[in-house]
Parts: C-alpha cells; sequence; structure tokens
C-alpha cells in the first residue's frame, strides 16, 4: 500500500525518531524557501539573463572584429605617409586550394580606373602519418602579401571557415588551421581582417547552392571579370574564383558603408 507523504511531515518524523538533526532541517528549510523564491521569479530571472545574453554576444562580436582590425602603430605612421590614390580590397578562400584575390580601384584627376589580380594560394607537400598532404606554405604567404604593396588597414575579406559533417575529422582540421593561419599571418602584416560567412556572399551574387556550385562560382566570376576569364576555364580554378567573389562581396559592402 502506498501513502503519498509529504517531505515536511518526514523530516519532522526522522527528527522525533533521531535520524535527523535540527542543523540538517534548517538546511531543508532553507534550501526548500530558496527553491520557491527561485521558482517564484524564474520568468523575470530568464527574461533579465537572456538580455544580458544578447548584449554580451554583442560585445564578443566587436570584441573579436576589433582584434582583427588593429594596424600596429608603426604600420598606422606608414599608412600617413602612403599615396591614398588606390583602394584595395582582398578577398581570400583560406583553404589549401584557395586563392587571394586583389582589387585595386586607381583614382585620376577626372576619372577612376579598376583592376584584378588573383593568386593561388602558397603550400607544400608534408609528410602526415604515412601519407603526403598538401598544406599551407606560411612563409610564401608572408611573401604573397608583401608584394602587394597595400597599405596598412586595407581590408583582407575572408570566408569564415564552417565544418560540414560530410567534410570529415582531415577537412575539419585543414578548414580551421588554414583560417587561423590566415589571419594570424594578416592582422601581424597590419591588414584589417573581416570574416564572412559562405552563406552571405553566396547569397550576394545568388548563388543557389547546388551541387554545380562550384561551376557557378566560376561563371559569376568570369561574369564580373572578363579579363580573369582565362584564369577560370579548369574546374579547379573554383578558388580563384570564388577569392575574386569575395573580394567582389567585400567591395560592395565597403562602397555602402561609404555612401
Amino acid at each position: 500500500m502506498r501513502t503519498n507523504i509529504d517531505a515536511q511531515t518526514l523530516i519532522c518524523a526522522m527528527l522525533r525518531l533521531g535520524f535527523a538533526s535540527p542543523k540538517f532541517y534548517r538546511a531543508y528549510s532553507c534550501c526548500d524557501s530558496s527553491e520557491a523564491e527561485v521558482k517564484k521569479g524564474g520568468g523575470r530571472r530568464r527574461r533579465r539573463s537572456s538580455s544580458k545574453v544578447v548584449v554580451s554576444n554583442s560585445e564578443l562580436k566587436q570584441n573579436w572584429l576589433s582584434s582583427l582590425s588593429c594596424p600596429l602603430p608603426l604600420m598606422t605612421r606608414q599608412l600617413e605617409e602612403h599615396n591614398t590614390t588606390s583602394e584595395l580590397v582582398i578577398g581570400i578562400d583560406p583553404d589549401v586550394s584557395g586563392a587571394l584575390a586583389l582589387l585595386k580601384t586607381t583614382h585620376h584627376h577626372n576619372s577612376s580606373s579598376s583592376s584584378a589580380q588573383v593568386f593561388d594560394t602558397p603550400h607544400l607537400q608534408v609528410l602526415v602519418g604515412k601519407r603526403v598532404r598538401k598544406r599551407l606554405d606560411a612563409k610564401s604567404m608572408v611573401q604573397l602579401l608583401r608584394t602587394l604593396d597595400a597599405p596598412p588597414g586595407t581590408s583582407a575579406f575572408i570566408e569564415q571557415s564552417i565544418p560540414f559533417p560530410q567534410d570529415g575529422k582531415q577537412g575539419w582540421w585543414c578548414g580551421g588551421f588554414g583560417y587561423g593561419l590566415w589571419i594570424g599571418i594578416l592582422v601581424a602584416s597590419g591588414f584589417t581582417v573581416v570574416p564572412v560567412p559562405s552563406s552571405i556572399w553566396k547569397s550576394h551574387f545568388e548563388l543557389c547552392g547546388s551541387r554545380s556550385l562550384k561551376d557557378e562560382s566560376r561563371n559569376a566570376a568570369c561574369s564580373l571579370f572578363p579579363s580573369m576569364a582565362s584564369l577560370l576555364k579548369r574546374k579547379k580554378d573554383h578558388g580563384r574564383a570564388e577569392a575574386l567573389l569575395i573580394a567582389a562581396y567585400g567591395k560592395s559592402r565597403q562602397t555602402k558603408s561609404e555612401t
């Protein structure tokens, strides 16, 4: 036969029989009352905590972006001395088969001209376990950035690394390694880094995300940059195409912020 016994009644019975101490009773009462207070004000507290989370997330994002956009004092001085008649925007596909694109707008007295360049990401062969794999070449990446002659603070838009289940552990590692290495080198070289999720820049160019997305990227880049079409013929040139599109997205974003 089951009997429903209130917890308070049970503890009182234990006190009478000597199985519980008054100290235990007081501790239980405190816990019980505090639990009731939490239940009573739970909704209000949840609302307050959720608003705090929203604020803190915004602050965290701003702090993250600030940490990626602070040229060194010496570089700031160099920026003041640099010829400012040209505007440069960089776009980067951080994969090991990716590329770096440079868009340059030069202002003349009454007109302006634009040009585009694209560079394959430097890489080398590395022995991983018993297999030879491609890895980014950090030293050559630094040298590549130096040849661009970009003023300190130049914006570098980089595709944000997001792991997908189908990529596997090796893909996750390579994606995170390339993304982090590019960010470290860019910030240390005085660039302003702007991470861009792939869904954002792809939707900007209305790329639907089908299986032929890489072909669509090459077609879109050829339309925007006809002079670069000869460098985008092969399927494996999709990294170049995506770097150009990321740079073009960054340039349009800068233009909107200026108007």
